[in-house]
């Protein structure tokens, strides 16, 4: 063949100072890359601690000597290496960010290496296998470490996005080419990897740990890196708030279409977009939409879906005093006795005072009634006059209490965590005293840690959803609030990460758990299609030929199971699925004849394979004389040996049968149950649904894991990754289209915030404004 010749392309610099860029360009840069080294760097040091103390530990603990010894010769020659990780790691990360301007390596066209264009590219089963327990992928591992962290980040990514693009003069950056983001430190740290010298395994050992330390809190650095990139410049001020779309004429007219477009939670709403370029038929939803399907673990931080602070503060106080007006006009002839107006300050001291008390002294306050009506009387009783609050306490006093009465329409009184509710009533008087930020910031660190141990107690959550050892540290975490909250929020601060960190490890186990159901549901999807496909190649096979009915039963039964065991483990390239091809074609030609001699080779290679399915010895050989006689030999066999041979096999499970999966003959799906079905088939995997359990409308929250196209199965665990049973797509749509389940969406999804949602729906409506009214206004929901 002739020799091609490919232009070569100019090698991408490998650090800032080769780059050749401009100097505001290069300083931000390495401003950027100064600060996440820095802060990653110590993480590194205790990855690498923690490596070798488990290399250390999968020694001791090794079942032979030769695994022992693998363990060993990995320690010692990760020790030699172990100084050359974190440079190189560096040097990857500079890379990445040196070649900001350099532009990509061209993808293959879409049509290149392959057939002709129109083509649509058959399913392939040389991967399948029966346990995929095989050589993992090293780029899948870090794949999936980037994506969660990637959805813990969508709002930074996006706005970093931005940032990037400017820096680099080109289009904003996706999260894939992004310097510094969660793709690049897990391709930097794969090439680091290779200075250790150590085995795959080990390395797939290194990862897991890398995640756990090292990208666990990256979404913080993330913030951080983009307040760093707004401090030098870099499209300051940028901010992401997402879009209301005001209700038109038209949409008005429309009526109901127009509101399930805009909810695609809405029962008969059309299906999401899908996205163009993935090719698997996800669902796009843009990252700060409070409409999206919401994925995240409870305690997870979310992005923020309020609009700006300033803003939404003056629109909640025009609520305010519209619901101050309505109440003077329902009331025009009772003035309010003139009385001292006690201080903020002094009201925040008092509140000092009752947050110091336990609540079980006797008469100490139980709700914010009780806090209020004591803290009037002790004023009264100090001054000898009637004392009053100011209107902006009083309004503080009653949206707060308006919070925790919806909170406790939202949690179980019996639940452990309930009781520690009660103590964040106090300190969170003070906060929203000082700070008005807290009713309308959902990241608010007070704001926050509520919802944690509100969600802790959720009616949504069943008994086996919530972790009984998360417990204490939730009472810890109430408790330094308590004790220590005096006016500084870096308390809360501080109690939010202590439990983050808990949230954090039980969100890896339960992700861990959730992925080997994931893997089970896909090898069970795998073991279907190899059915479909060793019943197709069966029935081709066949064809007209002339066969007796029970040789035929044999062939699709037993003979099946051989076809499709050596699909998955060989696959459709192989050998051994060439040669069991060719076996099948002189079965079906021995029994289609009347003469045919019996192939002593032909029978012993059937008995082989029967017994690799489970076939036992007697069994197998009395099958294997079956699916060799003529068709003259079967006319003289024995009836009874054919009927007691028949009910064995009826009686026997057959490869990945499930007698529990027979699907019951239903009606066809109304139009209302298949915008549902579609709209199931594009969600993302994660999606969270409330199931509704009983009449008395008690809820509880299932994630949707994983579900198959092909068997119509969903996959469903709880909040600690737990498999809780599978369901078919088309019950679930039934259910969602009888308002028995809901999709779970991102602005419905965290506690604190559907509390207050209601709270603000009670606002507008006793201030005269209904929710299309307020939306028309901006008024945050």
């Amino acid at each position: 063949m002739p020799a091609s010749h490919t232009p070569v392309e100019p090698a991408a610099p490998r650090s800032l100072a080769s780059a050749g860029l401009p100097p505001r360009v290069r300083k931000a840069l390495e401003a950027a890359l100064t600060m996440v080294t820095d802060d990653i760097e110590p993480h590194l040091g205790a990855m690498l601690n923690e490596f070798e103390e488990e290399l250390f530990r999968l020694a001791d603990q090794a079942r032979n000597p030769g695994m022992e010894s693998g363990y060993m010769q990995t320690l010692r020659t990760f020790r030699l290496n172990r100084s050359d990780l974190i440079p190189r790691f560096i040097l990857e990360l500079e890379a990445a960010v040196a070649a900001l301007r350099t532009p990509p390596a061209p993808s293959p066209a879409p049509g290149a290496g392959g057939g002709g264009g129109g083509s649509v590219a058959q399913p392939r089963f040389g991967t399948l296998s029966l346990v995929d327990e095989a050589v993992m992928d090293e780029g899948t591992v870090l794949r999936e470490i980037a994506s969660r962290q990637e959805s813990r980040a969508n709002l930074a990514l996006h706005l970093l996005g931005q940032r990037f693009g400017v820096l680099a003069a080109t289009p904003a950056f996706d999260s894939e080419r992004m310097p510094l983001g969660p793709q690049a430190l897990c391709r930097a740290m794969r090439g680091a990897a290779q200075a250790l010298d150590i085995e795959h395994d080990s390395r797939l050992l290194l990862y897991r740990i890398f995640d756990r330390h090292v990208m666990a809190g990256y979404w913080r650095v993330l913030d951080r890196l983009d307040e760093l990139l707004d401090r030098e410049g870099i499209l300051s001020g940028l901010t992401y708030v997402p879009v209301r779309i005001r209700p038109s004429a038209q949409s008005r007219e429309q009526g109901e279409p127009a509101a399930a477009a805009a909810d695609p939670a809405a029962p008969g709403s059309p299906a999401p977009s899908r996205s163009g370029s993935g090719g698997q038929g996800r669902a796009v939803y843009r990252a700060a939409d409070p409409q999206r399907p919401h994925t995240g673990w409870m305690g997870e931080p979310i992005e923020e879906l309020d609009e700006d602070e300033r803003v939404a503060s003056e629109q909640l106080q025009h609520l305010l005093n519209s619901r101050r007006e309505l109440l003077g006009k329902l009331r025009p002839g009772r003035k309010a006795r003139s009385g001292t107006v006690i201080g903020t300050d002094d009201v925040f001291a008092a509140l000092g005072h009752l947050q110091a008390q336990p609540l079980s002294v006797a008469g100490a306050p139980q709700t914010l009634a009780d806090v209020k009506q004591s803290l009037l009387a002790q004023a009264r009783q100090r001054r000898g006059v009637h004392a009053e609050l100011s209107p902006r306490d009083n309004d503080t006093f009653e949206l707060l209490g308006m919070l925790f009465g919806n909170l406790d329409e939202e949690i179980r009184a019996e639940a452990p965590a309930a009781a520690l509710l009660k103590r964040l009533q106090v300190p969170l008087l003070r906060v929203a005293l000082n700070d008005s930020g807290f009713f309308v910031r959902s990241r608010h660190p007070a704001r926050q840690l509520l919802n944690t141990v509100a969600e802790s107690a959720a009616r949504w959550l069943d008994e086996a959803d919530f972790d009984p050892q998360f417990l204490v540290p939730l009472q810890h975490a109430v408790n330094h609030v308590v004790e220590k909250y005096d006016g500084d929020l870096e308390v809360f601060t501080a109690s939010n990460e202590q439990l983050q960190t808990h949230l954090q490890a039980q969100v890896r186990k339960a992700e861990l758990l959730e992925k080997r159901h994931t893997e089970a549901a896909r090898g069970k999807e795998k073991l279907e299609v190899a059915k479909l496909r060793a019943a197709q190649v069966m029935a081709d096979l066949i064809g007209d030929q002339r066969l007796p009915r029970f040789t035929r039963a044999l062939l699709n039964q037993a003979w099946a199971d051989v076809l499709t065991l050596t699909l998955l483990r060989q696959g459709e390239e192989s050998e051994g699925w060439t040669r069991q091809l060719d076996v099948t074609r002189r079965i079906v030609d021995a029994c289609s004849r009347d003469d045919a001699p019996r192939d002593p080779d032909l029978v012993g290679h059937i008995e082989a394979a029967l017994a690799q399915v489970g076939y036992h010895g007697d069994e197998a050989g009395v099958i294997a004389q079956r699916l060799t006689s003529s068709r003259a030999d079967e006319d003289e066999d024995d009836p009874a040996s054919r009927t007691e041979l028949a009910m064995k096999l009826k009686a026997r499970t057959r490869l990945g049968e499930d007698a529990d999966r027979k699907k019951p003959q239903l009606p066809p799906r109304t139009p209302e149950e298949q915008a549902r079905y579609e709209q199931l088939k594009v969600l993302p995997f994660g999606t969270w649904i409330e199931f509704t359990t009983n009449q008395q409308g008690d809820v509880v929250r299932r994630r949707l894991s994983w579900f198959s196209p092909i068997t119509d199965r969903a996959l469903f665990v709880n909040q600690r990754g737990q498999r809780v049973g599978e369901q078919s797509l088309d019950s679930v749509a039934r259910m969602l289209a009888s308002g028995q389940a809901k999709i779970v969406t991102a602005g419905h999804a965290r506690l604190v915030d559907r509390a207050w949602q209601a709270a603000m729906h009670a606002l507008r409506s006793f201030a005269g404004l209904g929710d299309k009214d307020a939306e028309g206004e901006g008024v945050p929901a």
